[in-house]
């Protein structure tokens, strides 16, 4: 199969391309590199962490595929509230919700996947047995070396004999391989179901967590039509609530309706303005569908309330995944997947090798708030996917890691596609986001690269916002992946902030691999 894919780690993406050579489509890539990206990017995504994508099929048909997990039935508001205050903490047992990203794979297998499961999770086994350590996960380890020491199951993992694992040394995870190997023999619903499923809730259980086995075996994810406007001449395509993708439609309205000459140059301060307006609607009204007070539509138009009316959950950062592939059969996907902070919850359950995620933390503890906590409940999310099509044609794909900065990291893109740039181009350019990335930052904090226009810069602090500047190609930025269509082929991309690649495999390439 000719076509693409581009994911933030060069060992996932070249999965993703021997799925496409051995004749998988799209979803196949995008399912092997998902697979592998758990195991060799664990700061970042995990098999214990959350999903959603979207997929568009040869026929242009667009479905959004929501795989984020809930709360448990037997959790109380009240009882967390006795326990923890007002807030829920950043990490710990009580901030795992039910994982929803190995359904998610079925749920995108089963819509066009072409290889068995043996064969797509096959580069992820092999890799849990050895792989190199990553400059990211590197740091990442060196930075959460107290919270990864707090956890005998992440510890034996990430810190051998009591040393942080360094770049380029073997990362080594027996378990998970095994946990693999199960997957591939019993298929995807056995992490939901049976032995497996058994053992990694009892090891939950017995940290006290109130996930149980019911929880497990009845979750599904949803899979529903995307939230789609049409600006600049394209229809823009991204996934509903509990996502933030309407984030990303309110500033590209913004920016058709506006006219700004320069919005990433002498108008930055009134984009960085609209971001800041977006964050605030996040915040105060993004919740799970089930329950919400605003639907998708009402999100994306509605006026940003006053500052001092908004209620601040936990910082909505984070560390996630994005990749993107295409094929010239006309499938496409923009896949996202996360544990959302950096190693998530630092909670692995050893006998299983599984890392959860920490999604939990952004559910509110104030009962009056649309996102308080819930049983079932699904929490606020800053994943998003994004496809987008021109005269009923696929234009581009994109994915991105940025946690709340996601929607505006897809903003810089757009406008640098609109521009003419190419996918290198885009995902390579300086940028600035708004919001909190990092410890110590405020709402009004605009994280800037170094090398960003003085002219930006300018423009931003005359709007009111406070600077912090970074060194260029920060990772706090996002890894941004892209493939764009063009009338010679597919132009990919893969951020320099991460570790990825991307591969382009043309049609007289393909064949069998022996």
């Amino acid at each position: 199969m000719s076509g693409a894919i581009s994911s933030s780690h060069y060992l996932a993406t070249e999965a993703g391309e021997r799925a496409l050579r051995r004749g998988g489509t799209a979803l196949d890539a995008a399912l092997s590199a998902a697979a592998a990206l758990c195991v060799v990017y664990p700061n970042n995504v995990a098999l214990g962490g959350d999903l959603v994508a979207l997929v568009r099929d040869p026929a242009g048909r667009i479905r959004f595929v929501n795989a984020t997990g809930r709360a448990p039935r037997a959790q109380g508001l009240d009882v967390l509230r006795a326990r923890h205050g007002e807030r829920l903490p950043s990490r710990g047992i009580d901030t795992v919700t039910v994982p929803g990203g190995v359904a998610g794979w079925e749920a995108l297998h089963a819509i066009g996947a072409r290889l068995p499961l043996t064969d797509l999770l096959e580069p992820a086994r092999a890799l849990a047995e050895a792989a190199p350590v990553s400059r990211s996960l590197g740091a990442a380890i060196r930075v959460d070396h107290d919270a990864l020491a707090a956890d005998p199951g992440c510890a034996a993992i990430f810190l051998p004999e009591g040393r942080p694992l360094r770049e380029n040394e073997t990362l080594r995870q027996p378990a998970l391989a095994r946990t693999l190997a199960a997957l591939q023999e019993h298929g995807l619903r056995a992490f939901y179901r049976g032995p497996l499923a058994e053992r990694w809730v009892a090891g939950l259980r017995a940290l006290g967590s109130a996930i149980d086995a019911t929880d497990v075996s009845e979750y599904r994810p949803t899979v529903s039509e995307p939230l789609t406007r049409r600006v600049f001449g394209l229809d823009v395509h991204t996934g509903r609530p509990n996502s933030q993708g309407f984030a990303f439609l309110r500033h590209a309205i913004a920016l058709s309706e506006a006219g700004w000459p320069d919005p990433l140059g002498a108008d930055a301060g009134l984009l960085a303005q609209t971001f800041y307006a977006s964050n605030g609607v996040r915040r105060t009204w993004l919740s799970d569908p089930d329950t919400a007070q605003h639907d998708a539509d009402a999100l994306v138009s509605m006026t940003a309330p006053a500052a001092e009316h908004t209620r601040v959950t936990a910082p909505a950062n984070g560390d996630t995944v994005g990749l993107v592939a295409v094929d010239d059969e006309g499938w496409a996907v923009s896949l996202v997947q996360s544990v959302f902070w950096a190693f998530g919850a630092c909670v692995l359950e050893p006998e299983t090798g599984i890392l959860f995620q920490n999604r939990g933390t952004s559910f509110s503890l104030d009962p009056a708030h649309p996102a308080a906590f819930g049983p079932s409940r699904r929490p606020p999310h800053t994943l998003m996917p994004v496809l987008v099509e021109r005269d009923g044609a696929l234009a581009y794909a994109g994915a991105t890691m940025g946690g709340q900065a996601q929607a505006q990291i897809h903003t810089h893109l757009l406008l640098h596609l609109l521009a003419g740039r190419s996918a290198l181009e885009a995902t390579s350019s300086p940028r600035w986001v708004v919001g909190i990335q990092d410890d110590g930052d405020v709402e009004e904090t605009v994280t800037v690269e170094a090398d960003v226009p003085r002219t930006a810069r300018e423009a931003i602090s005359a709007s009111g916002l406070a600077i912090r500047i970074v060194p260029p190609r920060d990772e706090a930025l996002g890894h941004s992946n892209l493939i764009v269509a063009t009338e010679h082929g597919w132009d990919a991309a893969s951020d320099p902030r991460s570790d990825g690649s991307a591969i382009v495999v043309p049609a007289v390439e393909t064949g069998t691999i022996r």
